[in-house]
């Protein structure tokens, strides 16, 4: 699936998907150590391995300044919001932090469809997800559950009832 293929006001069709459709990718970077200070800031982590070299290399041995996990959830949030949103609801996510990503770094953010159910009279999207870095490398597998409207359906309520 390409960006293209949703109606003229960027809405999601549960009925024109099918398991293999890649959601539209989202990129970052490359990501330099301002990036990492404001968003260490942001959230309050002083963890000198997001803005420290020497420190990050020296004393962790780390190959350079961490990018944060958080940053990357939110990342992987952001990417499957907004291809559903408005009509969608992002339902469950969850990604496992396989490999270190660095400053320097350009990430991309992808989805692709692996399961399309209908549940209660709405449509279910499960979703491969993950983030890879500019040399192909995943880092961050993980997977994502999004809830639709059927076409003449009702608005999907949020929060969506848990199963």
């Amino acid at each position: 699936m390409t960006s293209s293929d949703t109606t003229e006001h960027g809405t999601v069709v549960f009925t024109d998907l099918q398991v293999g459709d890649r959601i539209p990718d989202l990129v970052r970077g490359p990501l330099r150590e301002p990036h990492l200070m404001r968003w260490s800031a942001a959230i309050e982590n002083w963890h000198r391995i997001h803005y420290d070299q020497r420190f990050a290399v020296e004393h962790d041995r780390l190959p350079g300044l961490l990018i944060n996990g958080s940053w990357k959830q939110h990342f992987l949030v952001q990417l499957v919001r907004q291809w559903a949103e408005p009509e969608g609801w992002l339902r469950q996510i969850a990604f496992q932090f396989r490999g270190m990503d660095v400053v320097g770094a350009t990430l991309t953010a992808w989805g692709q469809v692996a399961r399309l159910d209908e549940e209660d009279g709405y449509g279910v999207v499960g979703l491969e997800i993950g983030i890879r870095d500019q040399d192909g490398n995943q880092n961050t597998p993980g997977t994502a559950t999004v809830v639709l409207p059927l076409p003449g359906g009702p608005a999907v309520p949020y929060p969506y009832p848990p199963r």
